[in-house]
């Protein structure tokens, strides 16, 4: 009785007004088929066509209501919609004239069949031509009256942020503020919830659709931008929803993850909006750390930071800054971008940080040994390392030299001088590796284990390994915009190419997460979701500049680079995984090193480097590093389980 009561309640004017409709041609399509049948035999009496118009009247009216068919507008009705139509009134009909039969005894079946049909009929064609004629013609209308007020807006989302939204504008609207909510014109809204389709706010915007019916919906409505509002959405169904907001060609706007929206009169929620970017669609719910962990480790102690000028090395001073650190200690070789960073801390810490910035070079173990004489940072963070695969296949002693040798030194003088715990930064291409620059991190790792496994160590020594960085100083996504903004094409090595990604953010998140909870010899593997084909990533930034993939901009394939895989690993066959508090961060098993034939490898290694001696170098680094294989081998084994998959 609850459920029965709430749908009069809630059977408003408009309600009323539709139903009324439908009972009219109703009524009509009785007096129609009671004509028809008495060219043709005896019509029904005058009275059994009243009663008839009069209970199909009435449960049609009711079934369609249950149907929810008066709860969507006309104008947004699809295929889908007509069909219930058709059933809602054929269930009306039915229990009509099965209620007429319990009472009279007759059985009308030429007139009932016929006026179920002309009713049937009617209540769909009536529908079709309210939405292909005085619709398009409204929507016509609207369009020109709009002109100027800004630009046609659709938002994706019904809740409580789209009815901030809709506030917000009509209020910069109404007292003629010049701010970005005045900028907007909302036109429709779509929502999944099929309670909340035809649902009108205040301002006449009405919800007309799902998100499946995006595209269409953009075109009826000649939609210039796209707003995105469901903050919390699930990161898979929020990939979904932005590729069908990308297919219609028009700008997207997104509001930020719900935790860091700010509701307050100085900053709007429109001001918040933000284009979409390209991490949105990786398909995974951003990576949260435990803060508190990484307050307790880093306040009031010393930091250094290698490589500190950096992608992923600045991004680390900035949140190690966030710690209270006692000092901070930027050590990079590159002057440019280690000036930058220390004019941004500057700029915004003043003279409240103890900022240190010094040019350096990890190779050089006399002047790291005196920077750690003098500053005695009690944490290092060590990010320096050459990271470019094809030029590190060309220059193969700078690998070696930079990253091999650099880490040793680093390494070693935080053992020598009592650093409490030093966090090497890896990469997913350490994972048997086919290339110079992988070879040299996994013998970067080997150095970090097989010093954490010497027994009067003082240091606590940890690995991070995790795969692209988006945005990073080499990734592929500022070479695609620059390719994308001079008018393509877009290059990609191959179609199967797959990569794992994470923000620089999340890959420094956990860089620190690993500092805080690491007893030492672990490396650190973040669970990075699925990986994602480098074609799929260059169609979608395509997207996000308004083009066409293929048409607008063409996606060309240049082959593999030397060295390069077509897929990473961020496990080898050996390791195992260890969970820990963090759902999405495993440890990896430690691989027992024997440590006199590491160290005899080590300094072969390192006297081929010194004496410039390529092939000794690669030589050593293969004895060293035994998955290390030939990128040729691996890719075509691999390139045929992807063709095989594909068939």
């Amino acid at each position: 009785m609850k459920k029965f009561s709430s749908y009069f309640q809630n059977f408003n004017k408009r309600k009323l007004l539709l139903a009324f409709a439908d009972v009219f041609m109703i009524v009509v399509s009785a007096l129609i088929a009671n004509f028809v049948l008495s060219a043709f035999s005896d019509p029904v009496g005058g009275r059994a066509v009243l009663v008839g118009m009069v209970m199909c009247g009435f449960f049609c009216a009711a079934s369609m209501t249950f149907c929810g068919l008066y709860s969507k507008m006309w104008r947004y009705f699809n295929i889908r919609d007509y069909i219930f139509c058709t059933i809602g009134a054929l269930a009306g009909f039915i229990i009509a004239y099965s209620v007429l039969y319990l009472i009279t005894g007759n059985y009308y079946m030429t007139f009932s069949l016929l006026h179920c049909a002309f009713s049937v009929l009617a209540i769909n064609l009536f529908r079709l031509l309210f939405k292909s004629t005085f619709i398009t013609m409204t929507n016509n209308s609207t369009a020109a009256k709009s002109a100027g007020k800004g630009k046609r807006t659709m938002i994706v989302g019904a809740g409580t942020t789209c009815e901030l939204l809709l506030t917000e504008i009509k209020r910069a609207k109404l007292l003629r503020e010049n701010n970005p909510s005045s900028r907007y014109l909302p036109v429709c809204v779509v929502d999944d919830d099929p309670n909340k389709i035809g649902k009108q706010f205040e301002d006449g915007v009405t919800v007309v659709g799902n998100t499946d019916d995006i595209g269409r919906f953009a075109k009826e409505f000649a939609v210039e931008q796209i707003i995105f509002a469901i903050p919390s959405c699930s990161e898979d169904k929020k990939r979904k929803i932005l590729d069908a907001c990308q297919n219609t060609g028009v700008n997207v706007k997104i509001i930020p993850f719900i935790g860091d929206l700010i509701f307050s009169e100085s900053k709007p929620i429109m001001g918040q909006l933000r284009d979409i970017r390209i991490e949105d669609l990786l398909g995974r719910d951003p990576i949260t750390f435990d803060n508190k962990d990484i307050k307790a480790f880093i306040a009031g102690k010393v930091c250094m930071v290698t490589g500190g000028g950096g992608s992923i090395g600045s991004e680390l001073v900035r949140q190690i800054v966030k710690f209270d650190p006692s000092q901070i200690i930027i050590v990079d070789i590159y002057e440019n971008s280690a000036y930058e960073i220390q004019q941004e801390l500057r700029m915004e810490y003043g003279d409240r940080l103890n900022l240190v910035t010094l040019i350096a070079s990890v190779r050089d173990y006399h002047r790291m040994n005196q920077i750690y004489l003098k500053y005695k940072p009690q944490i290092v963070f060590h990010a320096a390392a050459h990271k470019h695969v094809p030029l590190m296949e060309v220059s193969p002693m700078e690998a070696i030299k930079n990253n091999v040798i650099g880490t040793f030194n680093v390494a070693t003088l935080a053992d020598y001088h009592g650093v409490e715990k030093f966090v090497m930064i890896s990469t997913d291409k350490a994972v048997n590796p086919t290339n110079v620059m992988g070879a040299s991190k996994r013998c970067c790792e080997m150095v970090i284990q097989y010093l954490s496994q010497q027994p009067n160590t003082h240091t606590e020594f940890v690995t991070t390994r995790f795969g692209n960085v988006l945005g990073s100083n080499g990734s592929v996504i500022p070479l695609f915009k620059k390719q994308i903004e001079r008018g393509g094409p877009v290059t990609v090595t191959h179609p199967d190419i797959i990569r794992y990604f994470m923000t620089i953010p999340e890959a420094v998140s956990l860089v620190m997460e690993a500092a805080a909870i690491a007893h030492g010899g672990e490396i650190f593997v973040l669970d990075m979701g699925q990986p994602v084909k480098i074609v799929t990533l260059a169609e979608n930034l395509i997207k996000m500049y308004g083009k066409v993939p293929g048409e607008d901009i063409e996606i060309k394939f240049t082959g593999l680079r030397p060295g390069e895989k077509i897929r990473e690993e961020l496990l080898m066959m050996e390791e195992g995984l260890q969970s820990t508090q963090n759902k999405l961060i495993f440890i990896g098993k430690q691989i027992e090193i024997d440590a006199d034939a590491f160290v005899n490898d080590l300094e072969m290694l390192k006297e081929a480097a010194k004496q410039d001696d390529e092939a000794a170098a690669v030589a050593a680094l293969h004895s060293i590093v035994p998955t290390f294989t030939t990128p040729e081998e691996f890719n075509r084994k691999n390139m045929n389980t992807a063709q095989e998959a594909r068939a």
